[in-house]
């Protein structure tokens, strides 16, 4: 009976020993295998050192060099419109004409007056010449030609107030009023605008103020007139740093001969600087931004004694940057081979092969095709 025993466990001994054995054989082969993960697919490219004129860009609005709501001063009817809507004008064209009948009646009235005033003036200072009245009824007279006169200037400014005419050359818009029509003193009746030249406005962080000054160009494009630019000289700095956003007020002109550009268009400004920067460009699908940093993966030959690529992982400072392309201020140097595509599967360290197939824009004014 104990060697019965002692024969089954020497058996199962072997048996387990023997699988023992082959599963530390199978263990041993995949350990022995090369479980490293494929290349990664990346496209590449090559920073190089370019020569930047250095410029500043903003967003900014359209505004007239003189524009206005032509309004009424004095209550009155209509009785003459004397122009069209959108009509181009010149500083003294008429334009509306309110009801002045019973202006001009006292203003006869008032001449008649004068003219009595004056004749008695003119009696009294002949017979104080002969001293044959007092200087007191001369001085009488006097005044009353004065007030007289008075009289008559004042009814003469109210119908001219009552006669509106340009104060200004200019582009008249849509009218506000029709014939007839009773209007109060202060009523809008047309805008009138003059746009040649025309400003844009718009401002700069404060940083810039000592790159910026007055004959600067500035170039500016709208929606209107998408892939034209239009150029003017910067022709005006606000002196004080608006204190919530540190940012500071600059005011440019342009010529606007055909009066293309209107008030009020939004513009795109971009304030040109005699001095030129050198960076080191990359396009911008190179960067990968983090709240740890911006980084840029360069691609380095492997250092493990394995042909082939791969990349290091490498923060860098940036710049400005111009169209898709970014400048560099630190941490790439001119020549280095850096990914930029396929970022989204790299990590520090990792295999690259490289396939330049298709290749990002590094354009410094890039135009987007037609949809």
């Amino acid at each position: 009976m104990f060697k019965r025993s002692a024969f089954f466990l020497l058996g199962a001994l072997v048996l387990i020993g023997g699988i023992v054995f082959v599963k530390v054989a199978q263990v041993r082969a995949m350990m022995a295998q090369d479980w490293s993960q494929p290349p990664v697919s990346i496209v590449s490219a090559i920073a190089n050192e370019e020569a930047w004129e250095q410029s500043f860009q903003a967003v900014g609005t359209l505004t007239a060099v003189q524009g206005i709501i032509v309004e009424t001063e004095l209550d009155g009817k209509v009785v003459e419109i004397a122009f069209e809507s959108g009509a181009e004008v010149s500083a003294g064209d008429l334009l509306l004409r309110q009801d002045t009948t019973s202006e001009e009646a006292q203003l006869a009235d008032a001449q008649a007056s004068a003219a009595l005033a004056r004749i008695n003036y003119e009696r009294a200072s002949e017979l104080r010449q002969q001293g044959a009245n007092s200087q007191s009824e001369f001085d009488t007279a006097r005044a009353a030609l004065s007030s007289a006169e008075a009289q008559v200037a004042t009814i003469k400014a109210t119908i001219e107030k009552k006669t509106l005419r340009a104060p200004f050359s200019g582009r008249l818009g849509i009218r506000e009023v029709n014939f007839g029509q009773f209007l109060r003193g202060g009523q809008p009746v047309v805008p009138l605008f003059s746009f040649d030249p025309i400003y844009v406005d718009f401002s700069l962080p404060q940083q810039h103020l000592t790159a910026i000054q007055v004959g600067q160009v500035v170039k500016i494009t709208v929606d209107a007139f998408d892939g034209e630019s239009f150029e003017g000289r910067l022709t005006a700095v606000n002196p004080q740093v608006d204190t919530v956003t540190r940012n500071v007020q600059l005011q440019a002109t342009l010529a606007n001969p055909d009066g293309r550009l209107r008030p009020g268009m939004f513009a795109k400004a971009q304030v040109l600087s005699a001095e030129v920067q050198h960076y080191v460009t990359l396009p911008a699908t190179a960067i990968s931004f983090s709240p740890y940093g911006d980084a840029v993966f360069i691609v380095e030959a492997r250092d493990d004694g394995v042909e082939g690529l791969r990349v290091r992982q490498q923060f860098v400072k940036i710049g400005p940057r111009r169209g898709s392309q970014v400048a560099i201020l630190s941490g790439v140097e001119s020549g280095s081979q850096v990914a930029v595509g396929g970022l989204t599967k790299l990590q520090n360290g990792a295999a690259v092969a490289i396939n330049n197939a298709v290749v990002p824009s590094s354009d410094p004014a890039p135009v987007l095709p037609d949809s």
